[in-house]
């Protein structure tokens, strides 16, 4: 932990200056914790509809969202992105809001990154 010191001169009745020395810490700045973004796969949702959602709110590349939609189907379940909380909350509304508006079962959900 890094330290700052000041001397302070404090007036004693004497008129004589006490010199005393005042250690302030300062507390080591901690990274939040980060969440995975994930889309689960399912047996209804067109893969189209899946590559335009990267795209559109992950800001990811036409092949690179085609690749993420493969894995999805293939495996399963595939990692979109790495977050803070509030906005991995917010990606994961935006597309459970956006496959509900268009009526696909599409599962997007969020877990902490260990």
């Amino acid at each position: 932990m890094q330290t700052d010191r000041w001397r302070m001169m404090a007036d004693t009745p004497d008129g004589e200056g006490d010199t005393t020395v005042v250690t302030k810490t300062k507390p080591k700045t901690q990274r939040p914790p980060m969440y995975k973004v994930l889309l689960l796969n399912d047996d209804y949702t067109p893969m189209e509809f899946v590559v335009h959602v990267l795209e559109r709110f992950f800001g990811i590349s036409h092949s690179q969202a085609v690749e993420i939609m493969l894995t999805v189907h293939k495996k399963g379940v595939a990692v979109v992105g790495v977050f803070s909380y509030e906005i991995a909350e917010t990606k994961v509304a935006q597309v459970m809001d956006f496959a509900r508006r268009n009526q696909h079962p599409l599962q997007c959900t969020m877990e902490k990154e260990d």
